[in-house]
């Protein structure tokens, strides 16, 4: 393995971005990959002509011009604007929250009448400063948005209560007096024309890269420590150290998909599931991120729940304790020197796609300057 300056553990895009900047400089580059195909969770399959998205929605969204003209080298991308619903018990509403949200809810029609109903609601809190996630929604919404669209929605998706979860989870949600639906407030959105896959695919398409699926990193780990003169690890930072100080939490999902003998299941690709009674926390029609006129649909129903070992592992949970134990297995990674940890699993946090690949150029910017 000495021809290899450096082996990628893991084809996501920050592994993929890696992998291609460094074959640009002339580095020989060894990815591997534990599932059957490349490009980690943004991996997009076609089925009836429709981009399906294995893992979850991925709608890409950056204000950086920079990382939107670096992942357009690589795709061109359509102008989907997420805009996605909640269905509470039947009844529909606008997400983000605005004036939409409000009108349905409230039967108010001006920002300020909004306001008002808000300050009104958020009055129970008596003018304390949120400690826990259930009180930072109520003091950004009221009561009447908590209870119908956060509350039971967000104990599905995390597991917990919400009085148990940090308030910093729902600080930058996106609340709107306007009647604008796009969920995000980025310059630049959109859906890879064709899907992410391709995108992967062009990133590892190189002379210098060799790329092997179906290979587990941990079955050879030692081998690999060996042979290899510098290692970038994308996976669990305390699966790397062998849990050692300890298991950090994750949040895993599961997917039910399934192909319907009709042109439009319900309306939009994303649709969140706000009630304690149904099981799944949104339902996913892939058709829609590109405008699809198939015949056929395929839909998606996320599943949310703890991981164990064993699971694929996709949220971390950024609560103190374990953010203070990745901390201290940060300590250990310093101590690594042949090893570079990335991605959303090796540096414990929630990225989007354009943080994942500011991050892996950043790492490139370090390693190779």
């Amino acid at each position: 393995m000495s021809q290899y300056d450096y082996l990628v553990v893991g084809s996501g895009l920050f592994g993929a971005v890696f992998a291609h900047e460094a074959a640009k400089a002339g580095k020989k580059v060894k990815v591997i990959e534990k599932r059957e195909h490349i490009a980690g969770n943004i991996y997009t399959k076609e089925v009836e002509g429709i981009q399906v998205h294995q893992y979850g929605a991925h709608i890409f969204h950056t204000s950086d011009k920079e990382i939107w003209d670096y992942i357009n080298q690589f795709a061109e991308f359509n102008r989907y604007t997420n805009s996605p619903v909640a269905n509470y018990k039947g009844d529909i509403y606008n997400l983000p929250f605005n004036m939409n949200t409000f009108n349905k809810l409230w039967g108010v029609v001006t920002p300020a009448e909004a306001q008002a109903k808000i300050e009104e609601q958020k009055a129970v809190l008596n003018g304390k400063t949120p400690e826990n996630l259930e009180e930072q929604a109520i003091s950004l919404v009221g009561t009447d948005i908590y209870q119908k669209l956060i509350k039971d929605y967000t104990m599905k998706q995390w597991g917990k209560e919400c009085t148990e979860l940090p308030a910093f989870i729902i600080r930058r949600l996106p609340v709107r007096f306007t009647y604008d639906n796009n969920y995000f407030n980025d310059t630049y959105q959109g859906i890879p024309i064709g899907g992410y896959t391709q995108i992967v695919e062009k990133m590892l398409d190189h002379d210098n890269i060799d790329v092997e699926v179906n290979v587990d990193f941990f079955a050879n780990k030692e081998a690999y420590m060996a042979e290899f003169p510098k290692i970038v690890f994308t996976g669990m930072i305390d699966q790397f150290f062998n849990y050692e100080l300890g298991e950090l939490e994750y949040r895993s999902l599961r997917f039910e998909t399934e192909t319907l003998d009709m042109e439009n299941y319900q309306g939009n690709a994303v649709v969140n599931y706000t009630d304690a009674e149904t099981p799944y926390t949104r339902i996913i029609e892939h058709k829609h991120f590109e405008f699809g006129q198939q015949e056929k649909t395929i839909i998606t129903k996320e599943y949310s729940k703890t991981w164990a070992k064993g699971d694929e592992p996709y949220y971390p949970v950024n609560n103190d304790r374990n953010n203070k134990l990745y901390k201290a297995y940060k300590n250990l990674a310093a101590q690594e020197d042949k090893v570079i940890f990335g991605g959303r699993l090796g540096h414990y946090r929630y990225y989007d796609m354009h943080q994942v690949i500011a991050a892996a150029l950043q790492c490139v910017k370090n390693e190779l300057g």
